[in-house]
């Protein structure tokens, strides 16, 4: 990736002498549109379509601008009714409010000393400016003063709005200060860089923050000012950074310098323009171009060329904005793919190319370049993309979509207070079925929606964890009713939980910690994910739920020492991981094919073929698996000799000892019982009838309350309960304490002969049942 640029100080319409002096600052309107605003007192309109460059005023010669900033455009989609004004901030310590015809509506006065900065926050229901005075106060939109937010004895030279509006990041020498609105709230306050900082900026997207100063670095910082990267020192003074609206990117500039950067600080492209330094930058609301103010006059325009994207064999690249080129790299055949306007967002995945520019969606077959299906996007910029094998999901500013590759409208899914712009990859889940979505607000809660009608799934209530989830991640493979969502938290803890859980609480089971990164497979539910400092495959990450300690025999691990700092997993193709390095380098790693071959196996219940395939790979961590997989589809066969495999004596044992009982009811009981599901057993049981079994899971499990309360309820079996208890408390050599217990002593005698005539006879009552039953559906096979 990187930035075209070009330097229209030349305009080939030229219907004016174009600015003689330092450019200070800039902005767009739309998409081909921008103001620039210089010391010459001039504020010119360029117009990229027609290239023409006109006088917008010539303002009063004691205003010199320095800063300037449109009011938003949208809020969650909906336009605003006063987007067509922006405000300005001058040496003279004013600022104006400004319309799209140059009319200055109201002036200000705002601070002693030059008005260094001036924002509006992400709904335009607030301004925040920064002045020479060291004072930084909060107006509202017509340009009434609501609060001094604080005041120091420096300059302020910038001043960024936190995500939610509610907190202010500013400048202050060598400091950064982070200040939440409420009062009582706290600062947060760090050295960040060795010279006076002169720039900063805050996405909404990822929450983080840039900075850049005086001591030619620039750094990215997360909310909390933990660094997360820090440049080399340049040549030059740090003059201006700006984030791309989605997060993904940056631009930096300084002496003669623009710099595209990654969100992990590493830099995609540097370009040598003779610019002067660069004071203002500025992206379009679709993040494809970027303008930059220059101190010799000049106005910078620069787009975003040769992005890459990459699937199996095919590798395509943006190679100029209407334009994309797909190679592969297996017969080395080349299509050329054109638009009609230019490209804004893409994404490769399923065997499909989603592209989406300003107005319409192409939809590209992998098994033909040359029939796109084309359709019309409603207003709004589509930000993100995501793809699952039947579905693709486009978000914009206004909602989500759901969409088949055939352009048919599938859902759109819609939650009170969701903010759709701010959405990104590790927020948002897609797969066939379902739609995950991290809440913004409170980022514990996870809402889920069924893909094909766009309701939230159950009983409408979203998935509570008990910290703040940093990243989602939807497996893609088997049915709906099975799915599982990953979910990676604050303190990098990794978690597995169903999406459909019928009534009950999501059962949130732990199965990684420290995991920076994850993705699942594309063709089986394998998970891959960089624990600590290590590349960690979990090969059935559902064998949680069947057996907690069979998880981590179905891991395989290796060193990762061979990622450098900050590694991050784009995607697992096939057996292909690929891993994008601190350092901006592409690392990928191969896994076994054998696991996605013994799920494929299991999934179409060919469990010969695959103890056949464990038997021939000779791999512990397969037979782990197969266990685990054997168990969950009842395969008590194969998971006998699964467990035997791996040593699992204990085990093996009660897999026989399910097999022995009476009925099915019994087994299934027992089954569930070895998953942990105790309840569940519990209630099978009861629904069977069998209330003596019932009673002995708890008293096998000491849960000795709930047996005494069924068999108080059941009116049946008190004595034995009672003297399995008492037997209980004889072993450990403790006396009864507990009142309920020495209440029904009194009044029932224990007698050990008619104890186990009676248990005697429940089991052949249910052996009688069972073989009843099998009679029956014998003789009903028969006719």
């Amino acid at each position: 990736m990187r930035l075209k640029t070009s330097l229209l100080k030349e305009p080939k319409h030229i219907l004016f002498i174009p600015h003689k002096e330092l450019v200070s600052c800039v902005g767009w309107t739309t998409a081909d549109e921008l103001y620039s605003c210089s010391e010459d007192h001039q504020i010119l309109k360029w117009n990229l379509l027609s290239s023409e460059t006109s006088l917008l005023v010539k303002l009063q010669e004691d205003i010199y601008p320095i800063d300037l900033h449109w009011f938003p455009k949208t809020v969650g989609g909906k336009k605003q009714a006063q987007a067509e004004i922006f405000v300005l901030t001058s040496t003279d310590g004013k600022f104006h409010l400004t319309s799209k015809t140059g009319r200055i509506e109201k002036s200000v006065e705002a601070h002693k000393g030059a008005v260094l900065a001036g924002r509006w926050n992400y709904d335009g229901t607030a301004l925040i400016t920064a002045g020479e005075d060291g004072q930084i106060k909060i107006w509202s939109k017509s340009g009434m003063l609501r609060s001094t937010l604080a005041q120091q004895g420096s300059p302020v030279y910038s001043v960024a709005w936190g995500p939610d509006s509610d907190r202010i990041l500013y400048t202050s020498g060598r400091q950064l200060v982070i200040k939440p609105l409420q009062p009582s709230a706290k600062v947060i306050q760090w050295k960040a860089h060795d010279g006076v900082i002169l720039k900063v900026d805050w996405n909404s997207v990822n929450d983080l923050i840039l900075s850049g100063g005086e001591d030619c670095k620039y750094k990215v910082w997360d909310s909390y000012g933990r660094l997360l990267y820090a440049s080399s020192s340049h040549d030059y003074p740090v003059t201006s950074l700006s984030w791309a609206p989605d997060g993904e990117v940056f631009a930096v500039g300084s002496f003669n310098t623009l710099r595209l950067c990654d969100k992990t600080g590493w830099s995609y492209a540097l370009e040598k323009p003779n610019t002067g330094s660069v004071f203002s930058l500025a992206w379009s609301a679709d993040g494809t171009q970027l303008a930059g103010a220059c101190g010799n006059g000049h106005v910078i325009f620069a787009h975003v060329v040769e992005q890459h994207w990459e699937w199996k064999s095919f590798v395509i690249t943006l190679t100029k904005r209407r334009t994309m080129q797909v190679r592969n790299v297996v017969n080395d055949a080349v299509d050329v793919l054109e638009f009609r306007d230019r490209v804004i967002k893409a994404s490769l995945a399923h065997g499909h190319l989603v592209v989406t520019t300003s107005l319409q969606c192409y939809v590209y077959n992998s098994r033909n370049w040359n029939t796109p299906l084309i359709f019309d996007l409603k207003e709004g910029t589509v930000s993100l993309i995501l793809q699952a094998e039947k579905h693709f999901l486009l978000v914009d500013g206004a909602g989500l979509y759901m969409f088949s590759y055939e352009g048919r409208l599938i859902s759109s899914p819609k939650s009170p207070g969701m903010r759709t712009d701010i959405l990104n990859t590790q927020s948002v889940s897609v797969s066939n079925d379902t739609i995950a979505i991290r809440d913004k607000s409170d980022e514990k809660v996870v809402f889920l929606f069924d893909a094909l009608t766009g309701k939230a799934l159950g009983d409408g209530k979203p998935l509570t964890h008990k910290l703040e989830v940093v990243e989602i991640a939807l497996d893609h493979c088997g049915p709906a009713s099975e799915r599982k969502i990953a979910l990676i938290d604050k303190n990098r803890d990794l978690y597995l939980t169903s999406v459909r859980h019928l009534g009950r609480e999501h059962k949130i089971c732990k199965i990684g910690n420290m995991v920076h990164t994850m993705a699942w497979n594309d063709a089986a539910n394998i998970l891959c994910g960089i624990q600590d400092n290590q590349f960690t495959v979990w090969y059935y990450p559902n064998a949680v739920f069947t057996d907690k300690e069979l998880l981590p025999k179905t891991l395989y691990m290796k060193d990762g020492s061979e990622f450098s700092r900050a590694p991050h997993i784009l995607s697992y193709v096939g057996t292909k991981v690929t891993v994008r390095q601190g350092d901006g380098s592409l690392v990928y790693s191969s896994v076994s094919p054998y696991p996605a071959l013994l799920h494929e196996y299991s999934t179409s219940v060919r469990w010969e073929d695959a103890l056949r395939l464990c038997r021939f790979a000779k791999d512990q961590s397969l037979w782990a698996c197969l266990a685990g997989m054997a168990m969950a589809s009842r395969e008590l066969t194969t998971a006998e000799v699964a467990y035997t495999a791996i040593g699992e004596v204990p085990r093996v044992q009660y897999i026989n000892f399910i097999k022995d009982q009476p009925s099915k009811d019994s087994s299934l009981a027992h089954m569930l019982l070895f998953s942990g599901q105790v309840q569940e057993a519990e209630a099978t049981l009861l629904q069977a009838g069998l209330i003596y079994q019932a009673i002995q899971v708890n008293m096998d499990l000491s849960n000795w309350e709930r047996a005494l309360e069924l068999a108080v309820k059941h009116k049946t079996h008190v004595d034995t309960v009672l003297a399995y208890r008492e037997t209980f408390l004889q072993t450990f050599g403790r006396k009864e304490t507990n009142k309920r217990f020495l209440h029904f002593a009194e009044g029932v005698e224990v007698d050990w002969q008619k104890i186990q005539a009676k248990i005697e006879m429940e089991l052949s009552k249910e052996r009688e049942k069972a073989a009843n039953a099998s009679v029956r559906s014998s003789l009903a096979s028969r006719q």
